[in-house]
């Protein structure tokens, strides 16, 4: 791994963003005063009359979205997941979701892996507080040719989306040159026939890692990206589930209402197979470096291994 190309999807944000200007003359961009921390800095240096701080007032930065969206534009709401989806959350429900509002949500600084910003700043809750708004559309992507495929995605989709980006760099695994980003659909990465591992966002760099290690063990894993949160890939779930009888879904998020209970709703519904869930339990993070933290709350290949290993020993 030392040779793979790292990028922080924040920084893919930024750049796409940018990149697509001249493209999508109706894009404009928001930010909460912290251009600098979700890279949005680089899209107002590169269009500076398309590009609003709204000061730290999250709220009202919802607002003001919801108004441009009303009048044609294509506004990308930027600031830290935990101001995004918690603190703005009613302006969110009732201002862009109610009325189904052409609005992005681009949220950086999302879960654990923000480090040292401590349990403030560490928000685990943001896909379960968004899943829970009809009509929400919810992209958590996985590296930085993911990151920017989906955000020209969501420029062309009509409605409501929020997209979850990371402050720490994620390895680089999709070519640019071939991925193919296509809403709601979900990837296999790995064939396998024993076990189905689902993971979303920074984990699924770890869950191919985990499944390499199960190799050595005679465990033949699948994995699968999960890309899209919401609408999410049932068919792709419940084929994982008739084939492999046993689902373990990652997730740098809380293990409530997150990729996990997604995952678990598709499975109780369709196809009753066992569903572990690997993410934050019920408890807050708190400050360290993001590496040591993703260990210590068992966000990491290794125990992604172990865990599947014992859930094999009960299948």
């Amino acid at each position: 791994m030392a040779d793979v190309i790292k990028k922080a999807t924040r920084e893919s944000y930024g750049e796409a963003l940018a990149a697509l200007a001249d493209k999508y003359p109706n894009l404009v961009v928001l930010d909460a005063d912290l251009a600098a921390a979700t890279k949005t800095g680089v899209f107002k240096k590169a269009c500076p009359e398309r590009f609003f701080d709204c000061g730290i007032a999250e709220a009202n930065m919802m607002g003001v979205a919801a108004g441009l969206a009303a009048s044609g534009k294509i506004p990308f709401a930027s600031t830290f997941a935990m101001f995004a989806a918690g603190r703005a959350y009613e302006i969110v429900r009732n201002s862009i979701g109610y009325p189904h509002l052409n609005v992005k949500i681009g949220a950086t600084h999302a879960g654990i892996s923000v480090g040292e910003d401590g349990a403030t700043h560490q928000c685990n809750e943001d896909i379960a507080l968004m899943r829970t708004i009809p009509g929400m559309t919810i992209i958590n992507p996985a590296d930085d040719v993911e990151a920017k495929a989906a955000i020209e995605a969501a420029i062309n989709f009509d409605g409501p989306v929020y997209l979850r980006f990371g402050r720490l760099a994620a390895p680089i695994f999709n070519d640019a040159g071939t991925y193919k980003f296509e809403l709601g659909k979900g990837i296999i990465l790995r064939e396998g026939k024993d076990v189905t591992i689902i993971a979303s966002g920074l984990m699924v760099s770890e869950a191919v890692e985990a499944a390499k290690q199960l190799e050595s063990d005679g465990i033949d894993a699948r994995v699968i990206n999960i890309h899209t949160i919401k609408p999410i890939d049932k068919d792709i779930i419940v084929k994982a589930a008739s084939e492999t009888g046993l689902i373990v879904t990652v997730e740098e998020h809380s293990v409530i209402g997150g990729l996990g209970s997604a995952v678990a709703d598709v499975v109780t519904e369709s196809k009753p197979v066992p569903v572990v869930k690997i993410g934050v339990n019920d408890e807050y993070g708190h400050s360290g470096p993001a590496a040591e933290l993703l260990k210590e709350f068992g966000l990491c290949a290794d125990n992604i291994a172990a865990t599947v290993k014992k859930a094999m020993a009960n299948k």
